[in-house]
């Protein structure tokens, strides 16, 4: 599938910025059944310092916000072609050892409302670990219901799953800390997805990844209840959101702000079948 995205990103700053920096992972991953054909990136009142790829292999751009303005904004926009592989990435790569994502951070730290589901659920049976993983996905939609606005970026799992209501970062972050503690390495991603009812939306999306012997890591999109297809892009990925957020960074002199994001995802059709497609409608 060629999916067209177009993500645009403003900062309103209430007093002008004397100097600042932001952090980008806005660029997708060349990985598993995703290929990008294009893509670029712009900005207005602001400026690239510099490019890397960090220790998750996600591809950080640094830009400097310039000094003076009241308003960024970043633009990002191009064609990914993805393939139906089943939510199935394969063998780790990366800098950081496989153990690394067996380790709890703040945001998925379990409390003791996470412990009580994962007693319920059990143990992760041996050679039956991706049915156990389905199973707790499902337990997790269930008792946390998709709400938009009672959230942040600060909440933790053990509040989303306390509060039962969440949006995809808060499902993403109790999946992760339950796998974790029943022994299986899981991790954070960032991205985008093709809704089927519009194409304009107004966030990124975010899911888990599991790492399942005999697979390698395998997605589990636990607020839409099935592992990623060919209409989701992977952006970023670590072991929690802080790892794989789309912008994060630092300002001096207008502090306050106000940001607003606007997202476009289509699927692209090439020449022929939009010819196909038109033979059809007559």
């Amino acid at each position: 599938m060629r999916l067209a995205i177009r993500h645009t990103t403003r900062y309103a700053f209430k007093e002008p910025v004397v100097h600042g920096l932001q952090r980008l992972r806005l660029t997708p991953k060349e990985t598993q059944g995703q290929k990008i054909l294009k893509w670029d990136m712009s900005y207005s009142n602001a400026h690239t310092e510099l490019e890397y790829e960090d220790q998750h292999h996600n591809t950080v751009t640094l830009i400097s916000v310039d000094g003076g303005t009241s308003e960024v904004t970043v633009t990002c926009a191009g064609t990914v072609e993805t393939e139906d592989e089943g939510g199935v990435i394969g063998h780790h790569s990366g800098h950081l050892p496989l153990w690394s994502f067996l380790g709890q951070t703040t945001l998925t730290k379990p409390g003791v409302k996470m412990r009580g589901m994962i007693r319920e659920l059990g143990p992760p049976p041996e050679g039956e670990k991706l049915d156990y993983l389905h199973t707790l996905s499902r337990a997790i939609s269930e008792q946390v219901r998709y709400e938009t606005g009672q959230t942040g970026v600060g909440t933790t799992a053990e509040e989303a799953l306390n509060d039962a209501r969440g949006v995809c970062q808060d499902h993403a972050h109790i999946f992760i800390g339950a796998a974790r503690a029943g022994g299986i390495p899981a991790r954070y991603v960032s991205g985008y997805l093709m809704m089927n009812d519009r194409i304009d939306q107004e966030a990124t999306h975010a899911w888990a990844e599991a790492h399942v012997d005999g697979l390698g890591w395998v997605g589990f999109d636990i607020s839409n209840g099935i592992s990623p297809d060919p209409r989701y892009v992977r952006v970023a990925t670590g072991r929690d959101y802080r790892d794989a957020a789309p912008i994060t960074g630092i300002s001096f002199g207008g502090s306050e702000q106000i940001l607003t994001v606007d997202i476009a995802v289509e699927q692209q059709h090439d020449d022929h079948e939009q010819q196909e497609q038109a033979q059809q409608q007559q």
